[in-house]
Formats: structure tokens, C-alpha cells, sequence
């Protein structure tokens, strides 16, 4: 997924780390008291924690002590040895953070992470969370959206010259959103070698296990996905893009007939990229739904169906 390209640079967290399985390091950044309520955030593909940032510094001014995590094999996070990403490892990795924490987190998703979060939760009831957040993703997604994203991601690997290049096949990637005038925040999305081009902070092996979506397969197993999702009894809100050639209102809605007691928000004037393309409304939304009185997820309740 191409970077957000929106990060306050001057915003940083503390910086620590998480082991997943077989001792990957997965680099974190921490904002907020430690000793507040966690809230984990979770990437998509080919991005990193930095997308988060204006999100937890929000979460901790709220209460919450707000991690950012880059998963195996993006940013700052050790790769895999043998170049294995698969949805297994990755759920296996979030399990393993979520056992090394003293409270129950609060997960927030988007795209990979949400659906990483919805199959470690689905198939493991011995892992509590407080509430679960799904950011543009469900089990059934357009193929043509992700078809889309893994030809970005592919096309780029002889990496780039300049900064400007990078912003410049952001901007073709997402027309709507304006280009950031500072890109000094790009450099959070790349690696830059002793060649002196600039390449995306991830693992490229990470492309065998993100293939390209046929019969409705991809990365992740959508009637795995599924089942994993009527054990999900937590309170849940799923936030979509409207915008979002990925996730379409009636694949949110078949997730919804899944999880009745979901509660369903749709931002206006948003892509896939929500945090990115609307990160103070996306904020707000999910802090009105973390401060809602009532934490049931009762679907009459709060959000469902709101377009903002």
C-alpha cells in the first residue's frame, strides 16, 4: 500500500521493541503513559508505524498509551530469515505482542493489519482485546483495488532517484489528496542505499505472499477470514473511505451481516488511505467510538451507518 506521505515529522515516540515468533524484532513507537490503557495500531502492506503517528499522539492526549508497530518485514522491523509473510506469521507475530502487554489493548487495523487483527482474534479466544477497530477492510475486497496497490508496489522496486519521485508516484497512485509541499516525512517510507536511490522500507519478498487476487484469494483465505469473524464478540467499528476502490459498501455489509453488533462509519472524501486522506475526522471517529458510554457494540447505537 503506498505511504500516506502525511506524518508530522517533529512527532515521535518512544521507541521500543516487541518480539513475534521466532524472535523477529518488530520496532515500535510508544506515545502516551505506559502505564494508560494500550492501544495498538497496525499498518497496512508496505507501509510502516509512521502512518499512525498524528492517530496516537491523539489516542495519548485521550488516555490511551498508543503503540505503532511495524510488522515483520516493514520499517524499522527485522525481516523475515527465509522471507515468509504469511497471514499465519503475521497473526502469530500480533499474538505474541498482545501476550507481552499487562492490559487488554484496543487494536486499530487498516487493510493488512485490520485483517491480521480480525484472524488472530477470530481463532484465538484466549487473546482479549477491549475493542477492535477495521479501517477500509473486510474478508471480500475489490480486486481491482488490490490488484492496483500490488502493481504500485511492484513497479517500484528499481527504487527512485530523488524525493521528488517518490511524491510524484504517490500522487499518481492517489490523485485527490494534494502533495505534501515538505517531504522530508517521505523519508519515514524509505530506505536509502549506498547507490544513493531511495526504496520502500520493506521487505520485496514481501510481494510473493502479497500476490495478485484470483478467485477471490489473495494474501489472506476470505472463507478463513469469515469464520474467523463470527467469533469476533468484542465491540467492533468498521470504518470505510468512501472513495476506497478497495473495500465497497457492500462488502463492508457483508461483514456487518457477520458481526450484527459491528457499528459502521463512512468518511467522506476518503480513499483506501483514510488515516491518511482524512486523519482528523478518521480520529475523531474513532475516539467517539472508544468514549461511547456504551462499549457493547450495540448496533442501534453510536456510529452505525454514519457518513461523515
Amino acid at each position: 500500500m503506498p505511504p500516506s506521505g502525511t506524518e508530522t515529522a517533529h512527532i515521535n515516540g518512544d521507541i521500543i521493541l516487541f518480539v513475534g515468533v521466532g524472535g523477529v524484532k518488530l520496532r515500535a513507537s510508544r506515545y502516551g503513559d505506559p502505564q494508560s490503557p494500550p492501544a495498538l495500531l497496525l499498518h497496512g502492506g508496505g507501509q510502516t508505524r509512521h502512518a499512525w503517528a498524528d492517530t496516537a499522539v491523539a489516542l495519548a492526549e485521550a488516555g490511551y498509551c498508543a503503540f505503532t508497530i511495524d510488522a515483520r518485514g516493514h520499517g524499522d522491523s527485522d525481516w523475515s530469515p527465509d522471507g515468509d509473510y504469511r497471514a499465519d506469521l503475521l497473526a502469530a507475530d500480533l499474538a505474541e505482542v498482545m501476550r507481552s502487554l499487562d492490559a487488554d489493548p484496543v487494536i486499530i487495523g487498516a487493510s493488512m493489519g485490520g485483517l491480521t487483527a480480525m484472524l488472530t482474534l477470530g481463532e484465538d479466544p484466549a487473546l482479549t482485546c477491549r475493542a477492535l477497530v477495521l479501517v477500509d477492510v473486510a474478508p471480500r475486497l475489490e480486486r481491482a483495488g488490490v490488484r492496483r496497490i500490488i502493481e504500485f508496489m511492484r513497479r517500484h522496486q528499481d527504487g527512485f532517484a530523488s524525493l521528488e519521485q517518490v511524491r510524484d508516484a504517490i500522487a499518481a497512485y492517489n490523485p485527490h489528496r494534494p502533495p505534501p509541499e515538505d517531504l522530508s516525512g517521505l523519508r519515514k517510507n524509505l530506505r536509502q542505499r549506498a547507490d544513493g536511490r531511495y526504496y520502500w522500507h520493506w521487505d520485496p519478498a514481501f510481494l510473493d505472499h502479497a500476490r495478485m487476487p484470483v478467485d477471490d484469494e489473495g494474501m489472506f483465505d476470505i472463507s478463513r477470514l469469515n469464520a474467523a469473524a463470527q467469533h469476533l464478540d468484542l465491540p467492533t467499528l468498521l470504518i470505510r473511505g468512501y472513495q476506497s476502490d478497495v473495500l465497497s459498501d457492500a462488502g463492508a455489509r457483508e461483514l456487518l451481516s457477520i458481526i450484527p453488533h459491528a457499528r459502521y462509519a463512512v468518511l467522506d472524501q476518503a480513499g483506501h488511505m483514510v488515516a491518511g486522506d482524512r486523519n482528523t475526522v478518521f480520529t475523531e471517529t474513532v475516539l467517539d467510538f472508544l468514549n461511547h458510554p456504551d462499549m457493547t457494540g450495540n448496533a442501534n447505537s453510536g456510529l452505525t451507518g454514519a457518513r461523515r
